[in-house]
């Protein structure tokens, strides 16, 4: 072989090399994105049943609105994966981590052990509007508790304490949930009807609605 034709095979073989090699400023973004994506899955994770606000993600981590959305974004999609069992729900311009319904069953059967047998707070206020309002769509529960309900409904439901009832005539006709047997059965009742009786606060007749 000529030493023409092995410079030349050099050469490419040179240029081949480096074109495969990502710039140095490439590498520096890519780390900075994925150290940006960390933070945000993270703040999702602290926030819980509230949600994280694209406002909020572009001001904590300083970045623009359109960046913040890219990054919860991809999150969406990574979370989406069959391997994953929960998912990132979007209300708006709020996002927040769910349960997949793929686990319900087993969240069933951990909820049903006696270690997590107390409920929460929240799920006691859920419950409580519920029993009252019922039949009543989510919306209108998070109308009352002034915050997001998807994964509190979802961890009652697990439970078996409330069921979806139908659905309501209004647009996009919404589930309704109220409560069921277990329910009754956990808090001893025979009826609704035990229920204790609201206080009337109001003067005008509107009733006791402004209670909750």
């Amino acid at each position: 072989m000529s030493e023409d034709r092995i410079e030349e095979d050099n050469a490419v073989f040179l240029d081949a090399d480096y074109d495969d090699e990502e710039p140095a400023e490439d590498n520096e973004q890519d780390a900075i994105d994925e150290q940006l994506r960390a933070a945000a899955e993270g703040l999702l994770f602290l926030t819980g049943d509230d949600g994280l606000t694209l406002e909020m993600l572009a001001e904590v981590l300083e970045i623009s609105a359109e960046k913040a959305e890219n990054l919860l974004e991809g999150l969406q999609v990574y979370y989406l994966q069959d391997a994953r069992g929960i998912e990132i729900a979007r209300y708006g311009n709020t996002y927040k981590f769910l349960t997949k319904a793929s686990v319900h069953p087993y969240a069933k059967k951990l909820f049903q052990l006696g270690k997590t047998s107390v409920l929460s707070q929240a799920a006691l206020e859920t419950l409580a509007i519920i029993a009252y309002k019922q039949p009543i769509t989510r919306a209108e529960i998070e109308e009352i508790r002034g915050v997001g309900a998807e994964m509190m409904l979802r961890k009652l439901l697990a439970r078996n304490l409330i069921k979806e009832d139908g659905r309501s005539e209004a647009p996009g006709r919404p589930i309704l949930y109220a409560v069921t047997d277990e329910f009754m059965d956990a808090f001893q009742m025979l009826s609704l009807e035990e229920l204790p009786q609201l206080p009337d606060f109001a003067e005008d007749g509107e009733g006791s609605d402004e209670l909750f």
